[in-house]
């Protein structure tokens, strides 16, 4: 068996106890994990309890018939693949699964190669279907990039991160806004044993509470007004794998135990259910926020850092790391420029970048990057195109539209980080949305910094 379905899950459900104890003992020694019930409400009461890939089902049993369990499976949204048990003279039967959303069926007596067979292929169905629902949410990111970089302070912490992917350990990813804290997660996704299986991303921030444990935890039918069928949560689906809970800072809480139970023995419940459930995923926590001042302040479970902390990645700011920024923005340019128009630095524009102390890191560099690819008119970029502070020793160059005021005065880095991010609001009319992806930070983040800095639309 490819080791990437060992240990997946299987119930079977037939009402011959004989048959489902030799076929249990011939599935465990192929590697699988492997349950049995004898009757179709026991088969939905396993089906509530636990995170199956596969369920073998007999049609005809004593009390709730297979095409019931079928039905339930199906209307409630498990992504458990059904595999029909048929007697030959119930051909019509099985049929008729399949047009109601079974896998395939196979009749009985049952050849155990083809059934191994078919149950390889309907996990490896389900493991697709798994990896379209995360496409289509937006959940599944991009692939995993290389971490670029040459400088001590980097090597140190890509060093960390791939002693912590041999492990099962929870980690923690500090580092402030834009830093590539996703990036190392799933990097250590990638090069652990998990590497498989899904790496699931939710932003802590993003949504109000509800939702998030909505997102993060399921419900079952009726849980609330909108919540009319069954949905599986986000540690449901990453089950073997990875989830990257973004901006944990930000959880409430209100949320935090709920978190902190499921950290411990991998236990959780859905919103309106009354059964515990368990997933087994790697959890790998994000945040720019110091989060023992957060508990100090009582605004953060210790309880929960110290469950998330096992590993601790601190990504150092781009400031700290100036060797990497020719490197890194060199990488941009291969990745976002024509293909048939290449771009460059000039030697100027290079040592502006050095110089600039990137208050939104790696990902603000980016966005510069891009923006002067666009502005460019040639195929060298010039100190003008970046659209920055530019340095007292480039002072005779302005923007081409010659209508950028630089501060002549010597300003210190909270009087230069004000002025910059006054000059893109005002250049982009004050649209919030625009000036932080200009930034490279969060629309919160930008809220905040216009609190602290007082800065008011003229």
């Amino acid at each position: 068996m490819a080791d990437n379905l060992k240990n997946s899950k299987i119930l079977v459900c037939d009402d011959d106890e004989t048959l489902c104890y030799l076929l249990k003992e011939q599935l465990l020694e192929e590697g699988f994990l492997v349950d049995a019930v004898y009757d179709g409400k026991f088969a939905i009461e396993s089906v509530k309890a636990k995170n199956y890939d596969v369920l073998l089902l007999d049609l005809n049993m004593r009390d709730v018939q297979g095409e019931e369990v079928l039905k339930f499976v199906k209307e409630s949204g498990y992504n458990i693949q059904v595999i029909i048990l048929s007697a030959q003279s119930e051909m019509k039967k099985a049929i008729q699964c399949i047009k109601n959303g079974a896998y395939d069926y196979i009749t009985k007596p049952y050849d155990f190669e083809e059934l191994v067979l078919t149950v390889n292929r309907a996990i490896e169905h389900r493991n697709l279907l798994v990896t379209t629902v995360l496409l289509s949410k937006e959940i599944s990111k991009k692939h995993s990039e290389k971490i670029i970089g040459e400088s001590k302070a980097i090597q140190r912490v890509l060093n960390l991160a791939n002693k912590a992917a041999q492990s099962d350990s929870n980690v923690l990813v500090e580092g402030e806004t834009g830093t590539g804290k996703e990036l190392f997660a799933e990097y250590i996704h990638k090069q652990s044993t998990r590497k498989d299986k899904p790496f699931v991303v939710i932003n802590c921030a993003s949504l109000p509470d509800q939702l998030i444990e909505s997102e993060l935890f399921g419900h079952e039918r009726g849980a609330f007004t909108d919540a009319k069928s069954t949905k599986q949560g986000l540690v449901e689906i990453a089950h073997g794998g990875t989830l990257f809970l973004d901006e944990i800072g930000e959880l409430s809480l209100s949320l935090q135990p709920k978190l902190l139970r499921f950290l411990e023995n991998g236990e959780y419940r859905r919103i309106g259910g009354v059964t515990s459930l368990t997933s087994n995923v790697r959890v790998v926590g994000a945040t720019n926020r110091n989060l023992l001042e957060e508990a100090d302040n009582k605004n953060f479970r210790k309880d929960l850092l110290f469950r998330l902390n096992v590993i601790t990645l601190t990504i150092p700011p781009l400031r700290d790391r100036r060797e990497d920024i020719i490197q890194l923005a060199s990488h941009f340019l291969a990745s976002k420029s024509p293909v048939r128009s290449p771009k460059r630095l000039s030697r100027e524009a290079a040592q502006i970048l050095e110089e600039y102390d990137f208050t939104g890191n790696v990902r603000e560099l980016d966005h510069i990057i891009e923006r002067a690819i666009i502005f460019a008119e040639g195929d060298t970029i010039q100190p003008e195109d970046l659209n920055l502070p530019i340095p007292a020793v480039f002072k005779g160059t302005t923007n081409r539209g010659g209508n950028v005021e630089i501060p002549s005065e010597v300003l210190s880095m909270e009087e230069l980080e004000r002025w910059h991010i006054e000059k893109v609001l005002n250049s982009n009319r004050w649209d919030r949305t625009q000036t932080a992806t200009q930034l490279g930070i969060s629309a919160k983040t930008l809220y905040t910094k216009i609190k602290k800095y007082e800065l008011k639309q003229n």
